[in-house]
């Protein structure tokens, strides 16, 4: 569990930082803009939804155990 959520961040990291590279390279030197920040943002968000898909079902499953502060009744 800890590597699929180590690769999860570094993939999260890699895509925002792909978007931030195309979005200060794309439409320099009168080429025209592509949609390849847009792509690397919503690789972004697609690798945050797994991420927290993978951790609900690690916890279902009792993979993971929650932490911290106990529920108030």
């Amino acid at each position: 569990m800890t590597y699929l959520v180590a690769f999860a961040f570094i993939a999260i990291l890699g895509s925002l930082g792909s978007a931030l590279y195309f979005m200060m390279k794309d439409g320099t030197g009168g080429k025209a803009k592509t949609s390849n920040m847009a792509r690397a943002l919503a690789f972004r968000v697609g690798f945050s939804i797994l991420l927290f898909i993978c951790i609900l079902v690690a916890w279902k499953l009792g993979y993971i155990q929650p932490t911290g502060l106990p529920a108030s009744k």
